[in-house]
């Protein structure tokens, strides 16, 4: 990995790692489901021209009804109840139940049978993570904040079918089309949402509101699906994805120092829990044909939504969440990873280290 790919690793690392953290800021004066409006109506507005350029918008539009209910699994239905937890969890506490997203993949697969051998690695990880969440849950949470897990949970379920759905229909698709396009049906799909339940703010939010949306939309939306774009282009999609890994710890050290939430002993047991088992369970030896299994396999553990190029990776990497009853891979042909830089628009640069 050169120099600007480690920069570029940092930086992604920093952007999904905070936005739980501006969530909760922004849900101080903001309702969940305007928080969700604006943000992706802001996305939108930013990245749809971005894929007209491209000339990458009818590919996509060709898919609507899929893209329309990716929207709602994986921005909607998530984003909403992040939104609603957060006003009775910490930050970091989100952060870290919603990095178990991998074991409720591999649940998943096991109910709808597309699942393939754990082996031990795969079982021993599935059995740390649990004791991570139940650490999390029945030690370091009120009794009273269980709605707010079950909310997360529902989070969970949602990252988990969000790139099933990508690698199954979407993964020939340009990211930023498919990806526009979501934000454009989250925002039109909020609007009633909105008006039943009357979220809409009473005054003007503060400097420090409209400056944690600005960042969560600017930085960690926006700015984090270029950045992600060009790490895929320099070191592939499998390798670029590492980075979730990193999300839970910044997210744990950005709520205790700006908005002083407690690091207890639990935290910590919890946090090196559910890594340690989604790192095992995520994981497989690496061969000539075959790349490592990637984290996007099994789900997102970041607020931002899952890309065709990464589903593709996986699709690559024979995910047990897209594997055919009769053993084939289902959804796109392989690609390398050149290949997928390819389609981002840019040329590709020489992977290193």
């Amino acid at each position: 990995m050169d120099r600007r790919a480690a920069l570029l690793f940092a930086a992604l690392g920093v952007a999904w790692g905070i936005p739980y953290l501006l969530v909760k800021v922004a849900v101080e004066e903001l309702s969940p489901a305007m928080l969700v409006l604006m943000r992706t109506s802001i996305a939108a507005a930013i990245l749809l021209p971005l894929a007209a350029r491209r000339g990458t918008l009818g590919g996509a539009l060709r898919h609507w009804k899929v893209i329309a209910a990716y929207a709602v699994i994986e921005i909607v239905l998530p984003w909403l109840m992040i939104g609603n937890a957060e006003l009775r969890l910490s930050s970091s506490t989100t952060a870290l139940l919603i990095a178990a997203t991998p074991l409720v993949g591999v649940a998943l697969a096991f109910a709808t049978r597309r699942n393939e051998a754990l082996g031990r690695t795969g079982s021993l990880g599935l059995v740390l993570g649990f004791l991570g969440v139940a650490a999390l849950v029945g030690l370091d949470i009120d009794t009273s904040d269980h709605i707010a897990v079950l909310q997360l949970g529902v989070v969970a379920i949602g990252y988990s079918v969000g790139p099933m759905i990508l690698a199954r229909w979407l993964a020939n698709e340009s990211g930023p089309a498919v990806v526009g396009l979501s934000f454009a049906v989250a925002a039109v799909a909020m609007l009633p949402i909105l008006a039943l339940s009357g979220g809409w703010p009473e005054a003007v939010p503060s400097a420090k509101v409209i400056g944690a949306l600005a960042v969560l939309v600017l930085v960690c939306t926006v700015g984090a699906f270029l950045m992600l774009f060009e790490l895929i282009g320099r070191v592939g999609p499998v390798r670029s994805t590492a980075v979730t890994y990193v999300n839970p710890a910044v997210a744990i050290v950005a709520g205790a120092l700006f908005l002083g939430e407690a690091i207890t002993p639990w935290t910590v047991v919890g946090f090196v829990l559910v890594l340690a088992g989604s790192v095992l369970l995520t994981r497989r030896p690496a061969t000539q044909d075959e790349p490592e299994l990637s984290p996007m396999l099994t789900g997102a553990t970041t607020e931002f939504p899952a890309l065709p190029e990464l589903a593709e990776a996986a699709t690559a990497g024979h995910s047990p969440l897209t594997r055919s009853r009769h053993g084939g891979v289902v959804g796109a042909r392989r690609r390398t990873w050149r290949e997928s830089g390819r389609r981002l628009g840019r040329p590709v640069v020489a992977r290193r280290g």
